[in-house]
């Protein structure tokens, strides 16, 4: 009986979990169509749907950083739907997962995470250069980090960890991609992706 039940309420959060991908999908390709500035408007919707299912995380199985991995997962394959650029819609992405999460008095470093793990995994799914997603999230979690006052290294770190879940769920060289996509990008900083790398074998 009590396998039973594990198993329905695993079913419930993967239920959910699916939802919040195809609402952030869809609300994403609605949001986008007829306006002039596609990365303001995905920014803001981000927004929208991580303040949306972190106040009702209560009926939602599994941790926020789940939550919030759904919401840029489906947020980037909404995306590829209007063929916006999935490395700008990474960013602003980011952006709209720091903002929502700020919002609401949510953890900020544990968002990043979810983020940078739903845009490297929705990146992956549409066909997208992971490399590039992953230092675009990167890149977006340093400034939007910044822009509310949160640390920009520990949300770097967080957004590299996220990045690497992902990738390691994608299997394949995807890890391998993700690694070196971090270590080559001129804009970001070096020392705290090695740190941050080094900190994320450690882990395993």
């Amino acid at each position: 009986m009590l396998w039973y039940l594990y198993d329905s309420v695993k079913d419930k959060g993967n239920n959910m979990i699916a939802r919040i991908i195809d609402e952030a999908s869809e609300a994403v390709v609605a949001a986008v169509r007829g306006v002039d500035n596609i990365l303001d408007a995905v920014t803001g919707t981000v927004k929208d749907q991580v303040v949306n299912v972190l106040q009702g995380a209560g009926d939602v199985t599994g941790t926020g950083v789940e939550v919030i991995a759904s919401v840029a997962s489906g947020t980037i394959k909404g995306a590829g739907q209007v063929g916006a650029s999935l490395t700008d819609t990474a960013f602003n992405t980011m952006s709209g997962v720091v903002q929502g999460a700020s919002q609401v008095g949510g953890d900020i470093i544990s968002a990043v995470r979810g983020g940078a793990q739903g845009i490297v995994q929705g990146t992956a799914e549409t066909g997208g250069d992971i490399g590039a997603a992953a230092v675009s999230a990167v890149q977006g979690a340093i400034q939007a980090a910044g822009n509310v006052g949160a640390d920009t290294s520990e949300a770097a770190k967080s957004a590299v960890g996220g990045a690497l879940d992902a990738a390691t769920s994608v299997g394949g060289d995807a890890v391998q991609k993700v690694r070196d996509a971090l270590l080559s990008a001129a804009a970001l900083p070096r020392d705290v992706i090695e740190s941050a790398l080094k900190g994320s074998d450690e882990e395993k």
